[in-house]
């Protein structure tokens, strides 16, 4: 498929060791990184020069997840999503201002569905509340290269968290949503979505949003699903079920998109090529963003 990233293939390839791939990938454009090992996950940590920092002005953490299901090419979640933030990496490396990038791939976001403790974003926020870095605004870019709608994930669970923390978050969630207006890639949405990376961050009390993309027919069906069924947004947040009827039939009101993740149909056919071009807007306006340090 053309439109696909080259060496994409060899990344979905079953043995491949895609921890190594980014570091490998990164290195012969010019972009170094490091492993950084947490808690048995080894996480990528991208090294840009110094002068691509100001301190007057908040970093910007920006993660992927590198790992995938057993079994399934991972292509959408999470392969294309690497791709596009391993190629934005090499642009902001030739970048001749700062940009405040953070960039991150993160191991063992697939180890959330047992629980957001597992998760390799957990302990990797765990130590960033450590070292004192909570005043980052972290985006999580997840499943974004099927579709050409732009998704913020929307969380109500904000109401009941402490009074400042939902100060920061709601200020993060108001600049993402500016940040896709002035894109201009067209329509987005804010939506109820399964977490990702976002809860390890978010239950270490660091704001975090995710970001996903969707085919516009399955935003559209999902939206007035999600009018019509009340108990669809805490299924899919929380996999919450009175019976196994009821799953079968809410995992029917679910996107498209996502009854493919975790199954041998995330592959490369799966994906769809204007998907790459606007997630490539999405994170160049991104860099471009300056939010004053407080």
């Amino acid at each position: 498929m053309s439109f696909l990233p080259e060496h994409f293939s060899e990344y979905l390839a079953p043995d491949c060791n895609r921890c190594a791939f980014i570091q490998s990938y990164l290195a012969a454009r010019g972009v170094s990184s490091v492993v950084l090992p947490v808690d048995g996950k080894n996480h990528v940590y991208v090294k840009f020069p110094s002068s691509h920092y100001n301190p007057q002005f908040k970093i910007k953490t920006v993660i992927a997840h590198y790992d995938r299901a057993d079994g399934s090419p991972g292509a959408n979640d999470n392969s294309a999503a690497d791709f596009c933030l391993m190629d934005w990496a090499v642009r902001l490396q030739q970048r001749a201002d700062f940009h405040n990038v953070r960039l991150l791939f993160t191991d063992g976001e697939e180890l959330g569905e047992n629980g957001v403790a597992e998760q390799g974003a957990f302990s990797l926020a765990s130590l960033f509340k450590r070292l004192g870095i909570t005043n980052d605004d972290v985006y999580v870019f997840d499943c974004v290269c099927r579709g050409t709608i732009p998704v913020v994930g929307k969380t109500t669970e904000m109401l009941k968290a402490p009074f400042l923390f939902r100060k920061k978050f709601f200020s993060l969630e108001e600049r993402t949503e500016e940040l896709l207006r002035k894109t201009g890639t067209g329509r987005w949405l804010t939506l109820p979505l399964p977490y990702s990376d976002n809860a390890g961050f978010i239950a270490c009390g660091i704001p975090a949003v995710a970001i996903t993309m969707l085919p516009e027919d399955e935003a559209d069906r999902y939206l007035a699903a999600l009018i019509k069924e009340k108990t669809l947004e805490r299924f899919v947040r929380n996999h919450e079920v009175s019976d196994k009827k009821d799953a079968d039939r809410l995992r029917g009101m679910t996107p498209q998109t996502w009854r493919l993740f975790h199954t041998p149909y995330d592959n490369e056919q799966s994906l769809t090529p204007k998907s790459f071009a606007v997630t490539a807007k999405i994170l160049d306006a991104l860099a471009d963003e300056k939010t004053v340090s407080y």
